[in-house]
Formats: structure tokens, C-alpha cells, sequence
């Protein structure tokens, strides 16, 4: 079975704590709705305590052109992939030994928030040693769930090639597709939430060398959904000025009635049920949905607690989220023998599910 053996992030060095941002949004919005202070307890009620991103304030209160803006994520994509790269396969905390680059067969690179040809992915190999001959799949627009769709198509990869080695790589500058001259309830719903984040996972095949030192996550199956005709759900209006953010206020009552049928088909096809799951690495879209997992899968409060943890110190950072919650737990010292299930939620409507065992 492929398995998850590192795992490396990158917080972006400008830390907004949500009172400042709050401040930010009752100053920019407060003109456009007449009761801005009841929709400012969005910020509040998100429970989410500060967030990181590439710009520091100041460059959120100048309007900036496309052009601008995806010139800065090319930069900072860059930059602050090599470095969760470097994390990832440097790390102490998973690793009895540095992995090098030259071990590593493929490169997917998750994103969703910034445009390159060459992808990025080719950028950073012109940095790093990679081998020239490293492949290079990189796959844009799945949004927040992208960092568990990467996983999936690097197991997939591990299947066919079971010597492999391969580097998943989730890139999000939510911050720099924010629209000034955009004052729909979604814009000030995304301001309350999103961040930025880049993270980047180690997956080895079965005949591959770990070099682990603790007990990792197995990936035992994967399972795609797509709910139909629900494109208006999520995604980017994408205008001249650049990336609009889609946002339903409906996200929460979709995941309640609509999640758990995708769970229990794909814990079935292993004879498990929802009570069979020990661990629960879900991307925090933010509060309402982390509850309506709660309400939708009957997990209590700790099974949420590392995702409700990523959410407080870091905001919804699109794709990459999941991975530092999955960092999150592989910090732990978790049994073997145990079963988890990866999540997350994203444009389409659709979700992406993993079911995962820990293992020596």
C-alpha cells in the first residue's frame, strides 16, 4: 500500500490577527451595508484567532491589477514551495534520514489561487536538484479540496509505480486574489476566512524505502464525488480585475445531507463503518462546516479538534489546509492499527475521501 511518510509547511511571514482584520473590513465595507456590525460577527463567530499571509495590510488597501497579483503569486509560489519541500524532506519529526531529491519520481502541484506556464512546479525544479527527468503533474482549480484530490492521484501513481517516491505540493495565496471593489456578502465571507498557506506531503510506494521513524498513514482506497449541476456552489468569477470569490451560504447544509452516503460507500466497500474511524483529518472549511461534519457523521469534538486547531491559528487556506491538519497528526503518536479518513470539500460541488491505516 502507498503510504504518507513526510510531511513539510510554510507559514507566510505577515500575520493578521482577526481583530485587525475586522477593523480592515467594517472600514472597507462598512459604506456598501447598512448593517455592517451584525455581518461582522462572521469574524467573531469563525473562531478563527489569526492568519497568515504574503502581503502585509497595507498592500490590501491599494487596488492592484491581475497582472500584479499573479506576478506576486509566481514569486511567493515559488519561494514558499522550495521551502515546504525542504521541510518536507528534511524533516526530523518523520524521517530517520534526509530524502533526496534525486529519490523523488513526480511532482504534483496543487493550486488554485494564481496562473504560470511554465507551472510552477518547472520553476521550482530549476532551483532544487531534482532529476531532469522527475515528472511533472500539475493540476489547478479543484480549490479547497485539491490538497486530498493530490493526495488521491499521487496513490494512484504509487499503484502503478510501486517503487516510487513522489512530492505533492498545495499552493494558496488566497490573499492576493482579494477584490478592494468587491462588496458582495461572499467577498466579506471570504475576508473573514481565507489565508494563505503552501505545505508540501512525501508519498512512498509499497516496494519504497520509507525511512520513517513512527507509525504513518497507509492509504487503502480513494473516492471521488461530484455532485451534479452545483458549479454555482464554489469557485472564482473570474472578471478583469481577476479572481472573484463563489461562496454559497448553503456549503453547511450541503455537507450535512450530502457527505455521509459518500463516507459510508467507500467505508463499505472495506467492511467499516463511521464508528471504525479513529481519526478524522478534515479540511476546516471554517466553523459551520467543521459542525456540520460533526452533525453529518456523528463525530464528536475530538475528532475535529486538530482540524478546529488548523482553522484557529492558520484560517481556511484553500487545498493546503488539509495538510497541515494531516501534519497535525502525524505528530501524534497514533497506533498502529488505527483507521483514518482524509477529507475535504471543494468546487464542482465535490468531495475527496481517503481511507487511511496507520502502520509501521
Amino acid at each position: 500500500m502507498p503510504k504518507i511518510t513526510s510531511v513539510g509547511v510554510c507559514v507566510p511571514p505577515h500575520s493578521l490577527t482577526q481583530g485587525t482584520t475586522v477593523e480592515f473590513a467594517r472600514e472597507l465595507f462598512q459604506e456598501s451595508f447598512k448593517d455592517i456590525s451584525r455581518l461582522l460577527t462572521v469574524f467573531e463567530n469563525g473562531q478563527i484567532e489569526k492568519r497568515n499571509f504574503a502581503k502585509d495590510l497595507e498592500w490590501f488597501k491599494k487596488d492592484h491589477t491581475f497582472e500584479e497579483r499573479n506576478n506576486a503569486y509566481i514569486e511567493h509560489a515559488v519561494d514558499y514551495s522550495i521551502e515546504a519541500i525542504e521541510n518536507c524532506l528534511t524533516n526530523k519529526s518523520f524521517l530517520h534520514e534526509d530524502v533526496d531529491y534525486r529519490e523523488i519520481d513526480a511532482i504534483f502541484f496543487i493550486s488554485t489561487t494564481g496562473l504560470s506556464t511554465p507551472s510552477i512546479d518547472a520553476k521550482i525544479m530549476n532551483h532544487l536538484p531534482f532529476s531532469p527527468h522527475t515528472k511533472r503533474i500539475p493540476i489547478w482549480g479543484l480549490g479547497c479540496a485539491g490538497g486530498a484530490s493530490g493526495l488521491s492521484r499521487a496513490y494512484d501513481y504509487c499503484l502503478a509505480y510501486p517503487e516510487a517516491k513522489v512530492l505533492v505540493v498545495a499552493v494558496e495565496l488566497c490573499g492576493l486574489t482579494f477584490q478592494r471593489n468587491d462588496r458582495s456578502k461572499s467577498n466579506l465571507i471570504g475576508t473573514s476566512l481565507f489565508a494563505d498557506g503552501v505545505a508540501a506531503v512525501l508519498l512512498s510506494g509499497n516496494q519504497a524505502e520509507a525511512k520513517t521513524k513512527t507509525t504513518i498513514p497507509y492509504i487503502l482506497d480513494t473516492q471521488s464525488t461530484l455532485m451534479p449541476d452545483s458549479e454555482d456552489v464554489m469557485g472564482w468569477d473570474v472578471k478583469n480585475e481577476g479572481l472573484y470569490v463563489i461562496f454559497s451560504k448553503d456549503i453547511p447544509t450541503i455537507v450535512t445531507e450530502w457527505l455521509k452516503p459518500n463516507v459510508e460507500e467507500l467505508l463499505q466497500k472495506h467492511g467499516l463503518k463511521l464508528s471504525d474511524i479513529n481519526h478524522f483529518i478534515a479540511h476546516p472549511g471554517g466553523k459551520k462546516v467543521i459542525q456540520a461534519y460533526e452533525d453529518a457523521l456523528g463525530f464528536n469534538k475530538e475528532h475535529t479538534r486538530l482540524s478546529q486547531k488548523v482553522l484557529q491559528q492558520h484560517g481556511n487556506m484553500s487545498s493546503a489546509t488539509v495538510y497541515y491538519v494531516l501534519n497535525e497528526f502525524m505528530q501524534q503518536d497514533l497506533s498502529a492499527g488505527d483507521y483514518g479518513l482524509i477529507a475535504a470539500l471543494g468546487p464542482g460541488f465535490s468531495s475527496e475521501l481517503l481511507l487511511v491505516k496507520w502502520g509501521i
